[in-house]
């Protein structure tokens, strides 16, 4: 399935699908999950980048096991709203994971959900450094994906 507006994605969901949203890293993938009535985000994983083909394996496990119907994809855009280097490699990324997994798929603004992430770990719940690092990408794309859900 191509990539689609974020307008029609819903229409494009079977009913009772989640929406997984993902922050490509170069070292890991955060992993999150909505609810079925689309409307939170969760974080659920973070996979160890390794090859692709078994990042995509992991991840097909995930959309399985979780009536998971399509994707929501952080886009690393730049500050100035420009596509660099990493928002073409994270395409690239999508473009190859479509080949495997035939999902509805959009792309959500990624800026500063990181940095928006870890203020709140360090804020509101006060985790330390290591702790932070553990849960910093899947927290990350709850965040991305709860923008989207937001815009739906």
């Amino acid at each position: 399935m191509p990539l689609c507006n974020p307008a029609d994605l819903t229409r494009l969901l079977p009913p009772g699908a989640r929406l997984i949203g993902l922050d490509f890293g170069t070292k890991t993938i955060g992993v999150a999950i909505s609810d079925a009535a689309l409307r939170v985000a969760a974080p659920v994983m973070v996979i160890r980048r390794r090859k692709f083909s078994q990042d995509m394996a992991e991840l097909a496990k995930i959309v399985d096991s979780r009536g998971v119907g399509g994707f929501v994809v952080g886009l690393p855009l730049n500050m100035d709203g420009t596509e660099g280097p990493r928002a073409q490699s994270t395409r690239d990324l999508v473009d190859e994971m479509l080949l495997r997994m035939n999902l509805p798929t959009v792309f959500q603004d990624e800026r500063m959900s990181t940095q928006a992430v870890e203020r709140a770990m360090i804020d509101e719940a006060d985790l330390s450094r290591a702790k932070r690092a553990k849960s910093i990408d899947a927290a990350a794309a709850a965040w991305i994906l709860q923008g989207a859900l937001d815009a739906m």
